[in-house]
């Protein structure tokens, strides 16, 4: 049933692009992916029994349909689905997959809707962005960080200690992204709205950069950003979470994909395989840290914090869709979207029965 720079060494990473993923939802950014790496099972890395489950325990059944000549286009943000795949040993798949980086989540989905990718991650802003501007996509899976390390990053010199402060200052954010929803509502919560600061809709990297230099007062934006821009001495004055926002993540897929019964099962399988890897995540975060330092050339301080933010599965049911038609409301009511979105019609529940462990 449908309920239907950072460091010059990460910079690359970073860039490559998290990107077609999340923006046509209102991004400032009109880039196309410019990295694509198929993962094939031949190509994919083996677990070790002491240190990831064994690929034997990958979901598939007797009766699973042959997706060999599948090609499943996913798109990922500072490579962390693809990296979590691996280190779990759930990468070898029975179909092919395209990886496609992206900066945020706008990026994405703007190549979801041009149907440049078929699935992909984003926070929970996006996608009320996408379906705005007409996008034909389906948030499909939901997880929920209660611990989030996102919100108002300001310079360690400066004197501005909350949300009140920000009044006539400029405050970096990137637009259509989870990190907009946190300072419309931090601005809300304190009386105050976007007409009261100077906003430069900016994507993480061009964002840092500009904060670094101090063109900008603030920054309103997400990990590993936040832990990177800590390491250099800014300091973290109000968090999403402080401001009642949980964390809320999602895969989202176009219309176009869920069409099509072959695409199904892929998605099927990888989002098996995702709340596979999220539960082997949870129960190895030493390890995790350590592969996903590796594999982004993040300091190791750094993946460490990011990493103590655990993702708890959420199925998507009349909760999430209450949740986040108040924040679409919001942005509406704002001016920030351009048409009011029924996000009933953008939530499917047709793969809440996956296991979350």
């Amino acid at each position: 049933m449908t309920i239907t720079r950072l460091s010059r060494r990460a910079h690359a990473l970073l860039i490559l692009p998290l990107l077609a993923v999340a923006a046509a939802c209102g991004s400032d950014t009109k880039a196309a992916p410019t990295t694509s790496v198929a993962a094939t099972s031949s190509a994919a890395p083996a677990a070790t029994a002491a240190s990831a489950p064994d690929s034997s325990a990958s979901p598939t059944t007797a009766t699973a349909p042959d997706l060999s000549g599948v090609t499943l286009r996913i798109g990922d943000q500072v490579s962390i689905t693809q990296s979590g795949l691996e280190a779990a040993g759930l990468a070898d798949t029975p179909y092919t997959i395209e990886w496609a980086s992206f900066p945020s989540g706008p990026p994405l989905l703007e190549a979801l809707a041009a149907d440049a990718i078929d699935i992909g991650g984003v926070g929970d802003a996006p996608p009320i962005f996408a379906a705005s501007s007409g996008a034909e996509i389906k948030v499909v899976l939901a997880t929920t960080t209660p611990q989030a390390r996102t919100g108002y990053l300001v310079p360690g010199g400066s004197d501005i200690t909350d949300i009140a402060g920000l009044k006539g200052k400029r405050v970096a954010v990137a637009k259509g992204s989870a990190a907009h929803w946190i300072l419309l509502k931090g601005l809300t919560d304190n009386g105050l709205t976007a007409t009261d600061i100077d906003i430069a809709y900016l994507q993480p990297t061009d964002a840092q950069a500009a904060f670094s230099s101090g063109s900008v007062d603030a920054w309103v934006v997400w990990d590993p950003f936040i832990s990177l821009a800590e390491a250099q001495g800014a300091k973290l004055i109000v968090t999403g979470p402080e401001l009642g926002i949980p964390g809320l993540g999602f895969q989202v897929a176009s219309d176009k994909a869920l069409a099509n019964p072959d695409k199904v099962a892929a998605i099927r399988d990888f989002l098996t395989r995702l709340r596979g890897a999220q539960a082997w995540q949870r129960e190895h975060k030493d390890e995790w840290a350590k592969k996903y330092s590796e594999l982004t050339k993040l300091p190791i301080e750094v993946t460490t914090k990011l990493l103590t933010a655990e993702t708890e599965p959420t199925p998507i049911d009349a909760g999430i869709i209450a949740a986040e038609q108040a924040e679409a409301d919001a942005f509406f009511e704002a001016g920030v979207i351009p048409t009011k979105v029924d996000f009933s019609t953008v939530a499917d529940d047709q793969f809440n029965d996956i296991p979350a462990e």
